[in-house]
């Protein structure tokens, strides 16, 4: 099992969404985040004033999948959250060592 955390634009997460829901994934978690990578942020003017943003705001699209989905999720995610500029984002593919639904107690990929 692994678990798919992508850092994406904010008005990419319904395309991101629809692309998911296509490639079979069941849910995922979304978390408003701040930060910056190679784009270091941008200055604004600001009632005459400039100042720097430094940290950008992003989405952070979580999932956890099955080892055999994890190519599907990532292209889906690639292509949908996908501008061709600058700060479009990063895909993280992690391992998961165990998977447990509180409700039914299920483990392992019946509890994704």
């Amino acid at each position: 099992m692994k678990l798919v955390s992508a850092i994406i634009k904010p008005f990419k997460l319904d395309d991101v969404r629809q692309a998911l829901g296509e490639a079979g994934v069941a849910g995922i978690t979304v978390t408003e985040v701040r930060g910056f990578g190679r784009q270091k942020g941008h200055t604004e003017l600001y009632r005459g004033a400039e100042y720097n943003v430094d940290f950008l705001p992003k989405l952070k699209v979580e999932t956890a999948v099955t080892d055999d989905r994890v190519d599907a999720v990532v292209e889906a995610i690639t292509s949908s959250a996908s501008t061709g500029k600058i700060g479009d984002g990063k895909i993280f593919v992690s391992s998961l060592e165990e998977v447990i639904r509180i409700r039914t107690g299920e483990t392992g990929a019946q509890a994704i």
